[in-house]
C-alpha cells in the first residue's frame, strides 16, 4: 500500500511537472520578440542632472530668497550639501511638506537645473533645485536582513530554503511571466504554467521531497485551477477591462495593444499563490501529525478532525485576504467613501470591482483546496504510515487475542 500511494502521487504529479517544463520551453520569451526598453522616466534633460544628498537644515523662508519663487510666499527649503559646492535649497513640494516634511540627516534625491540655462542659452526664473524623492536603501535594506535573520532564528534552515524559493519564484516570474505577458503569450496559460513551476520549486526545496508535500502541492495545484477557471470567467462576466489604474495607458503603448484584462487574470491567479500554498502545506501538516497522535484512527474520523483544523483555517485566511487587499486598496476606499453615490455602485464600480472579485475568487479557490488536500493527505497518510498496534485497552474491549471462548 505505501509503494502504490508514492507510485499513484508519482504519476500524478510528474506528468504535471514534465508538462509544466515543456510548456516554459515552448512560450518563453525570444529575445527577438522583445519590446524596445523604454527611456528612463527619470531622466533629466540635456543641462539638468539629477542629485542625491544629505540634508543639514530645514527651513520655510521666502520663495523668491533662494527656491526662485514669487516674493511674498513662503516655501519649505532643505539646505542639502555637494561635494564642491555650499548647501543648495531644495524646494519641497506642499503635498511632501503637508504628509510628513523632510529632516535634517535625510538623504534625498532632487533635480539640478543649475547648468539648464547654459545649455538653452535662456535665462532659468523658476526654481534651481526641486525635490523628487527619498533615498530609501539603508531603512529598507536593514528591514530585510532583520526579517531574513527572524525567519532563520526560527524556521531554521527551513526558513532559509523558504527564503530561497522565494527568490526563485521572483526569477520566474521577472524572467518568464512578465516577458510572456509583454509580448503578447496567452495570460491564462501564462498563469497556470508559471504559477505551477513556482509551487513545484517553492515547496520540494522549502518542505522537502515527500509524501507530506507531493500531498499538499497536489491540493495547491487543484486550488490553482479552480482559482484560473473563476478568474476567467469573472474577468470577462464582469467586464475587467484593467484601464482604471494609473499605468493602464502606458502600458498599451509600451508593449503594443496588450491585453491588460489578460494581465488582470494573470495577476488574479497569481495573488492567490501564498495563502493557497500556506493552508495546503498546513492541512497536509496537520494530518500527519494527527496520524502520528493516534494511528489507529479511521480515515473518516481522522478526515474530520483534520477538517475541524481546516475550517478555522479557512475562517482566518478569509478574513487574512479580506483585509490585505483591503490595506492595499485604502487610498482608493477612502477616495470612494468620499463621494455622493449609493453603495452598490460604489462596490461594484471600476474603481473596487477589480479588489473584489480578486477577494471573492482567491478565497473560493483557497476554500475548496482545503478538503481536496485534507482527503488526499488521509488516504496518503494511511497507505503510507505503519501499522501501529492497537492499545491494550482496546484490545481487551472487543476481545482480539483472547483465548477464551466468546460464549463465555
Amino acid at each position: 500500500m505505501r509503494r502504490r500511494a508514492v507510485v499513484l502521487l508519482s504519476w500524478i504529479l510528474a506528468p504535471l511537472a514534465v508538462l509544466t517544463i515543456v510548456a516554459m520551453v515552448v512560450m518563453w520569451p525570444h529575445a527577438d520578440n522583445a519590446q524596445e526598453p523604454a527611456g528612463n522616466p527619470y531622466a533629466a534633460a540635456p543641462g539638468a542632472s539629477i542629485d542625491t544628498g544629505k540634508v543639514v537644515r530645514t527651513a520655510t523662508e521666502d520663495c523668491s530668497l533662494n527656491a526662485g519663487g514669487t516674493a511674498g510666499s513662503e516655501c519649505f527649503i532643505a539646505y542639502t550639501e555637494l561635494p564642491g559646492m555650499a548647501d543648495v535649497p531644495v524646494l519641497i513640494s506642499p503635498d511632501i511638506v503637508q504628509t510628513r516634511g523632510v529632516n535634517a540627516g535625510e538623504t534625498i534625491r532632487f533635480l539640478n537645473l543649475s547648468g539648464l540655462a547654459a545649455v538653452t542659452g535662456a535665462d532659468h526664473n523658476g526654481p534651481t533645485y526641486i525635490f523628487m524623492d527619498f533615498v530609501r536603501t539603508m531603512p529598507m535594506g536593514l528591514l530585510a536582513v532583520l526579517y531574513a535573520l527572524i525567519v532563520v532564528a526560527v524556521a531554521r534552515w527551513r526558513g532559509l530554503r523558504a527564503m530561497v524559493g522565494l527568490v526563485g519564484a521572483f526569477a520566474v516570474l521577472a524572467w518568464f511571466i512578465l516577458p510572456a505577458l509583454a509580448q503578447g503569450q496567452p495570460p491564462l496559460l501564462v498563469a497556470l504554467v508559471g504559477s505551477s513551476a513556482i509551487m513545484f520549486g517553492v515547496l520540494y526545496f522549502a518542505h522537502g521531497f515527500s509524501a507530506r508535500t507531493s500531498t499538499a502541492l497536489l491540493g495547491t495545484l487543484f486550488g490553482l485551477l479552480v482559482t484560473a477557471g473563476l478568474a476567467a470567467w469573472a474577468v470577462d462576466s464582469a467586464a475587467l477591462t484593467g484601464t482604471t489604474g494609473d499605468y493602464g495607458y502606458q502600458l498599451l503603448n509600451l508593449t503594443q495593444g496588450m491585453s491588460l484584462s489578460g494581465m488582470i487574470l494573470c495577476g488574479l491567479v497569481i495573488s492567490g499563490l501564498g495563502v493557497l500554498n500556506d493552508v495546503t502545506i498546513t492541512q497536509s501538516s496537520a494530518v500527519w501529525e494527527l496520524y502520528e497522535l493516534a494511528p489507529h484512527t479511521t480515515s473518516r474520523e481522522l478526515f474530520t478532525s483534520a477538517m475541524r483544523i481546516g475550517r478555522d483555517h479557512i475562517a482566518s485566511t478569509v478574513y487574512t485576504i479580506a483585509f490585505a487587499y483591503a490595506g492595499g486598496a485604502l487610498p482608493v476606499l477612502l477616495m470612494v467613501s468620499l463621494f455622493d453615490q449609493p453603495l452598490i455602485n460604489a462596490l461594484t464600480g471600476a474603481e473596487l470591482a477589480e479588489e473584489i472579485v480578486r477577494i471573492l475568487v482567491g478565497s473560493i479557490g483557497l476554500v475548496l483546496a482545503i478538503p481536496v488536500t485534507t482527503a488526499v493527505a488521509v488516504a496518503v497518510v494511511k497507505a503510507t504510515g505503519r501499522p501501529a498496534s492497537r492499545p491494550a485497552a482496546a484490545v481487551a474491549a472487543d476481545g482480539e487475542g483472547s483465548t477464551v471462548p466468546e460464549r463465555l
